[in-house]
């Protein structure tokens, strides 16, 4: 009896053209935004050559990667089609409230940052619950805990920056593996893998893609849209608290001003990335490339001097010409917009 063999160099070769195919079709699924992508890098290269050197481009991925938290959740909501305005805020009242159980409550750095992601959480579920079970939209539902979220880190902290002097906790977001990568940035990469497993590989990801398709057809079919609408939610307050305690520790202090319209910039990469505002489509993929496109664009201007309040001025016009070509898109596909 001759025992089974196994060709390894076969299964080798499969991965290795299942990884092209998934390659080619992501580059294709992406074509506009990649070359809008590239277009922009070699642009700002041309006008600041400092824009590719290694240091620039670390700190590129650097201040992207908080945004990426934020956007990365809000293609979930979206997808669903809702909206989530109050991440900004639970940056700063999660920031205050860990930098508070350090400094003042003189808790250890790991208990003191369980508590602050569990204030994010918290938020972002108070939302899904709100949302999942009346009738008030998402729009005024978040922006209800954009104030109450805000205004919380203003009364805790007395309207005052909160100082940490803690290498553990300073390391959580200006640390470096290796000397090299910066710890922000590991965190992006290992939130994006997971991020695409929950939306690409699981029930969970198929069922927000069916509720925000047709909520209607998705609650006939026995999907729970109530727990998909409370974890997308919860989900978005735990980046929202990510993105809080990194911040903060980058700047050595909890502020209650921090994270002041961080949505804008995650509304932002969600729709440059192709996820439809009115739900039922969307890729975590395209919205990466959206939020690196923000990134790049920041520090583009940040280089070649442009005033911070023109920034906001340029991110606006962003939104509105990537909405407005959503819907250019949606009406030649024959999709119907509703009223």
């Amino acid at each position: 009896m001759t025992e089974p063999t196994f060709n390894y160099e076969n299964k080798k070769d499969n991965i290795l053209i299942k990884t092209g195919n998934a390659i080619s079709t992501y580059v294709k699924d992406n074509m506009g935004i990649l070359i809008g992508l590239i277009v922009l890098c070699i642009v700002i290269s041309i006008i600041n050559p400092d824009f590719l050197s290694s240091n620039n481009l670390l700190n590129v991925l650097r201040q992207t990667s908080t945004n990426m938290y934020l956007a990365i959740a809000m293609t979930m909501v979206i997808i669903l089609g809702g909206i989530d305005l109050s991440v900004g805020s639970i940056i700063a009242v999660t920031g205050v409230v860990t930098t508070m159980l350090i400094a003042l409550a003189g808790l250890p750095v790991f208990v003191a940052v369980l508590a602050g992601l569990l204030v994010g959480m918290l938020f972002g579920a108070f939302n899904g619950y709100v949302v999942a079970t009346t009738i008030i939209p998402p729009f005024i539902v978040t922006l209800a805990t954009m104030n109450i979220a805000r205004g919380v880190a203003y009364v805790i902290s007395d309207g005052k920056p909160v100082r940490v002097m803690s290498d553990s906790f300073n390391y959580i977001g200006s640390g470096y593996i290796g000397g090299v990568f910066p710890t922000p940035v590991l965190y992006m990469i290992i939130i994006i893998v997971l991020a695409y497993l929950i939306m690409n590989k699981t029930k969970l990801g198929r069922y927000m893609y069916a509720v925000g398709g047709n909520s209607e057809a998705a609650k006939f079919s026995g999907i729970d849209i109530k727990k998909i609408k409370l974890f997308a939610y919860t989900f978005s307050g735990l980046m929202a608290g990510i993105a809080g305690i990194v911040l903060s520790s980058r700047m050595f202090s909890g502020q209650p001003t921090s994270g002041d319209m961080a949505e804008l910039d995650a509304i932002a990469a969600v729709v440059l990335g192709g996820t439809s505002m009115t739900g039922g489509s969307g890729r975590i993929g395209g919205t990466v490339i959206g939020a690196l496109i923000i990134g790049v664009l920041s520090n583009g201007l940040n280089l070649m001097g442009v005033s911070s309040f023109w920034q906001y001025v340029v991110k606006g016009v962003v939104i509105l010409v990537a909405v407005y070509a959503d819907v250019i898109k949606k009406k030649r596909d024959g999709v119907s917009m509703g009223v």
